[in-house]
């Protein structure tokens, strides 16, 4: 080793170095995962025994986050220590973390499909510019940050299609060390979510006359030149889904039920993850696809007939 270093000061090297190869908004996740978790902790220690971690882990979960939530603080910090062993300031880390098993499976928030019509058929009757943001996550996919984002020059008459080209994010501010918030736009969350998705026909008839008389460069959901913030459009969604009589549902739960009704559909996995812009498919196969026991009937049957059973 040259030589000891506290991991306070290895992260602070970390960051700097980090932060001319991510997203701003990665970067402040990053930051701000190590100020209220990470460095509270391990700070002032000079190094990371594998049970110090572990039970750093069982005590988080314990205060009441969520094992995902957890896990990716320890990459953080493993990420911390793998900088810091590079530089000979640390010794080895190779931890064997353990995380205490999910007692039951979250199942997805979904609209039904009554529910999915019923929402269509009310913002045809009922359109405003906030209203077509919810009628596109519904039958396009999109996270809120990418509704926000939309411009009207992202719509593409001619071919049917509308493109994904940037997000709409609130992080915490790092000129301010991470005490403020500020709205960003920036490019969506990864490089498969830049992406073109094909508009329906009731989409494409609804948003075709608008486009003859709106500024291609203003936002769809301001039809401005600056962009509705995802804070106050939840808000807008959540007054709009109880008016309405909704049960409640996160925005997110939109894009939810875009999936599944493609999944229901039997559309193929690979279109669907490619649509909603996952990274990979197994993203896709993970979240949605989940064959009831009819199904399973459907495959073992299946299976006996092509062996001439």
């Amino acid at each position: 080793m040259q030589e000891n270093r506290r991991i306070r000061e290895i992260a602070e090297d970390w960051c700097r170095e980090k932060q001319h190869f991510v997203k701003r908004s990665t970067y402040a996740a990053y930051a701000l995962t190590l100020q209220r978790h990470i460095l509270p902790v391990f700070g002032e220690s000079y190094e990371l025994q594998e049970y110090q971690v572990q039970k750093f882990v069982l005590d988080k979960i314990e205060s009441g986050l969520n094992v995902k939530t957890v896990r990716d603080m320890i990459i953080v910090l493993k990420m911390v220590a793998k900088f810091g062993c590079k530089h000979h300031w640390l010794g080895p880390c190779n931890w064997d973390i353990k995380y205490p098993a999910n007692e039951k499976s979250k199942e997805l928030e979904v609209l039904t499909v009554a529910n999915h019509k019923k929402i269509l058929e009310y913002i045809r009757k009922n359109f405003t510019f906030r209203n077509l943001g919810i009628y596109i996550s519904l039958t396009a996919g999109l996270r809120i940050g990418e509704i926000c984002g939309l411009k009207w020059g992202d719509f593409d008459i001619i071919n049917g299609t509308l493109s994904i080209e940037r997000t709409v994010q609130r992080i915490y501010s790092l000129e301010n060390k991470l005490k403020r918030t500020e709205i960003i736009i920036g490019s969506p969350k990864t490089k498969n979510s830049i992406r073109t998705i094909p508009m329906s026909k009731d989409l494409l008839s609804m948003i075709k006359p608008i486009l003859k008389i709106v500024n291609k460069d203003w936002y769809v959901l301001t039809n401005a030149e600056d962009p509705a913030e995802p804070r106050s459009y939840r808000s807008y969604y959540n007054a709009f889904m109880k008016n309405l009589g909704m049960p409640k549902l996160k925005y997110h739960g939109l894009r939810h039920s875009f999936a599944t009704r493609c999944i229901e559909s039997n559309c193929d996995y690979k279109t669907v993850s490619v649509l909603l812009g996952h990274s990979n498919i197994s993203t896709t196969l993970n979240l949605y696809v989940h064959p009831n026991m009819e199904q399973k009937k459907k495959c073992i049957s299946k299976m006996f007939k092509s062996l001439g059973k």
